[in-house]
């Protein structure tokens, strides 16, 4: 069975995989509103990576208080 974090892990990479692919294609068709969106869709997966590692050290720094 996957662990967790390897499990965790190929899903942020896919999911940037699929945003770089979609940027691309938007890119090639010369796309405004889909240039856009693809960056507006990264931004958000990089701040939630950011939320999502600042939750974990305030839990850490909880348990270890």
């Amino acid at each position: 069975m996957i662990s967790r974090h390897t499990l965790n892990k190929t899903i942020i990479i896919s999911f940037m995989v699929l945003i770089g692919v979609s940027l691309a294609k938007a890119i090639y068709h010369g796309s405004f509103m889909g240039i856009v969106l693809a960056l507006v869709s990264l931004g958000a997966a990089i701040y939630f990576l950011y939320v999502l590692a600042k939750a974990k050290e305030e839990i850490e720094a909880e348990k270890a208080a």
